[in-house]
């Protein structure tokens, strides 16, 4: 179970105009604004959802997940995952969550794949047999064989971000954070990889958070979506809610989510 209450998250950014002039002032007289990432942030998730956490750039999605996985401490509000608070009980949650960023590897790039797994067992503490298992599990499930010998370096992205997804799944986490895990991907390799996150979810009752732009990832997995801009939910709910929201429901995702962006002024 997954409970946000009122989170509040905000970002101190320094500020300066372009050209060597501007530089210069700002070395004693520095700008700064402020940038709310999550404003007043409130949901539940209960255990074995698929939940697409969606919204355009900026408005809040990975500094929710990096909230919900204690990597960032919020100003203000409350969260519990699975009753732990991430950001105080650190050590203990990890041990239970799984978290992909699209963007950022957990793999060592210039040592053998393997490697890198074995690394994460020993961080993890994962027994030898269960480690055995769920590794050879991983490796036909993600198709990986060979692809375990090569440098993380050498992987294209696609068999990279497979190798993250089966990272993240070694020490067999009761949750999964995704952060853009298709982004940069070809259709097979998505194809692929959604596949897998649905029978994860249906066979182990793995909760799954989704942020990602691609609304083919979203009407493939998520069953529940919660809509996001400038740090507030703007609503919480199925496809066919969203699409009853809209003058055209028979409209693409993208359409309506883009409709809905004009209709909030984000």
């Amino acid at each position: 179970m997954i409970e946000v209450e009122h989170l509040t998250k905000t970002f101190r950014v320094a500020k300066r105009g372009a050209g060597f002039k501007s530089a210069f002032k700002a070395l004693w007289n520095k700008q700064y604004e402020e940038i709310k990432a999550l404003n007043d942030i409130t949901f539940t998730i209960g255990d074995g959802e698929m939940v697409g956490y969606i919204g355009p750039n900026g408005a809040g999605k990975s500094s929710t997940i990096k909230v919900l996985s204690g990597i960032l401490t919020p100003d203000q509000g409350m969260c519990r995952v699975n009753g732990r608070i991430p950001w105080k009980e650190r050590k203990e949650h990890v041990r239970h969550i799984g978290v992909v960023f699209g963007q950022r590897s957990q793999l060592w790039w210039d040592v053998p794949v393997i490697d890198s797994f074995y690394l994460l067992k020993d961080i993890y503490d994962v027994p030898k047999e269960q480690f055995q298992r769920t590794c050879e599990e991983l490796t036909e499930l993600l198709s990986l064989g060979e692809i375990l010998k090569t440098p993380a370096r050498q992987l294209s992205l696609g068999q990279r971000m497979r190798c993250e997804i089966a990272a993240s799944l070694l020490h067999q986490p009761e949750i999964l954070f995704l952060d853009e895990p298709t982004i940069g991907l070809d259709a097979v390799s998505k194809l692929a990889v959604r596949g897998f996150i649905r029978k994860l979810n249906e066979e182990h009752q793995t909760t799954v958070i989704l942020t990602t732009h691609d609304m083919q990832d979203i009407e493939a997995l998520a069953s529940r979506i919660i809509l996001i801009g400038k740090g507030r939910v703007l609503m919480d709910g199925t496809l066919s809610d969203m699409r009853g929201c809209v003058e055209n429901p028979e409209a693409s995702l993208d359409e309506i989510v883009a409709s809905l962006y004009r209709s909030y002024e984000i």
